[in-house]
């Protein structure tokens, strides 16, 4: 018998939701980002690789039908009558004129065996039109735009050269709320210039906006950024942390974070050619396996301790 989980488990809300298991197909959809440009800075976010997380078949030159089918084609071999979601996952997918969203987005709804579209995207780079346009488009399906947070620390967030600050964070939270847009939003932990303490508080901060979806995961320092490069000349500017500190922070994270919010993701897994440190070894069922564990252990249930 299958126990109780102890937090809101988002999987399980998409087999309720949708009826089956779903899959999210990541798409490069080509666009890049306002730290990148020169809108708001140059050279991205000291920690941005985004190699080390594209899938093979994510690749822009390729279009988006095609990525979707070739995605399509991956998931089918490991798993059978899947739905799929259209990930628009690389770089900030709200960042472009609206006639290219539109375009984007429609193509991907349009492809076979898609029932919805969630869209990653930095706080800074959404207006009233556009979420006008993506509220349209939840009305018909599933729509969530996944905001980058990362932290709510103004100091780190200049730190890392994310060029945006918490207040935008925010302002385009509150903006998309009440439309009808599904809202997530992302936590980096152990980013330099963070303490334990200000991570737990910025995480229940962040969670008292209304959001509906968080997701976590542990810092990586990853091969080809600028905080590699850091890393590599003073590691002790870094707080690193084990599986078994990491495990207890976000046990601690759960008890205090508003109970209806489901955590979608507590582990980033890099593969090994780009990963640095640290390295644990441990893969994210792994992972939640012993989360739940000590969940039970220390009878914690999601915002039980607010």
């Amino acid at each position: 018998m299958e126990l109780q989980k102890r937090y809101r488990d988002f999987p399980a809300f998409f087999r309720e939701l949708f009826g089956c298991r779903v899959q999210k197909l990541s798409i490069d959809g080509g666009f890049t980002c306002p730290n990148r440009d020169g809108s708001r800075g140059m050279g991205g976010c000291t920690f941005c690789n985004n190699e080390s997380f594209n899938p093979g078949y994510c690749r822009a030159v390729s279009g988006i039908s095609r990525q979707i089918e070739e995605g399509r084609q991956f998931f089918a071999r490991k798993y059978t009558g899947q739905k799929y979601l259209a990930y628009f996952q690389t770089y900030s997918n709200t960042y472009a004129p609206l006639s290219v969203l539109k375009q984007k987005y429609e193509e991907a709804l349009a492809c076979p065996g898609i029932v919805g579209l969630v869209i990653a995207t930095r706080p800074d780079a959404v207006n009233e039109e556009i979420l006008d346009y993506i509220a349209q488009l939840a009305e018909k399906t599933y729509v969530c735009v996944e905001y980058g947070a990362e932290s709510v620390n103004d100091e780190v967030l200049k730190r890392i050269n994310r060029g945006h600050s918490f207040a935008e964070t925010e302002r385009a939270i509150r903006m998309t709320a009440g439309r009808g847009i599904r809202i997530g939003a992302h936590l980096i932990f152990g980013l330099p210039g963070e303490s334990r303490e200000s991570m737990v508080e910025g995480a229940v901060r962040l969670c008292d906006l209304p959001i509906q979806v968080l997701k976590l995961h542990q810092l990586q320092i990853i091969r080809g950024t600028r905080m590699a490069e850091e890393y590599l000349q003073d590691p002790s500017q870094f707080r690193l942390y084990s599986v078994e500190e990491y495990l207890d922070f976000v046990v601690e994270v759960i008890g205090r974070i508003r109970p209806d919010v489901y955590l979608e993701r507590f582990v980033n897994q890099t593969p090994e050619e780009y990963l640095i440190a640290p390295k644990w070894g441990v893969k994210n069922y792994e992972f939640v396996a012993k989360l739940e564990k000590k969940l039970r252990e220390r009878e914690v249930w999601q915002g039980g301790k607010r």
